[in-house]
């Protein structure tokens, strides 16, 4: 084999080996989703973790009326209404401990209806 369709070959697997490493890379950063499903008067599942400066998605559905998801540190307020998926997209800047509440008034346990998001 002459040296130059050596070093050919060589280029293709080092051109194939850096295109493979970046389509893992594009895979990696797909975001993580999270389904959270509303009902009177909870959120399933009650405590979520998410990762700082890992993109999530956040997909919220209603078994029974709207009901409101607000996080004010993570810059999140939304309405979700029953029958529709409500997709919120959150990269988490800081670390802690923060509660996702129901701003929409939906009847007497409305005050209780909480959710933990841990940011790691």
């Amino acid at each position: 084999m002459s040296k130059r369709k050596w070093l050919a070959g060589v280029a293709l697997i080092a051109g194939l080996s850096s295109t493979a490493g970046g389509w893992r890379n594009a895979v990696a950063s797909t975001p993580r989703v999270v389904k959270i499903t509303a009902e009177k008067f909870q959120f399933s599942p009650n405590e979520i973790d998410l990762n700082k400066g890992e993109p999530a998605v956040i997909e919220l559905t209603s078994k029974d009326t709207t009901h409101g998801f607000m996080v004010r540190p993570l810059k999140i307020d939304t309405d979700i209404k029953a029958g529709q998926v409500t997709r919120i997209e959150v990269t988490p800047q800081s670390a802690g401990t923060f509660k996702a509440i129901c701003d929409h008034y939906c009847g007497l346990g409305h005050g209780n209806m909480k959710l933990t998001i841990v940011v790691k």
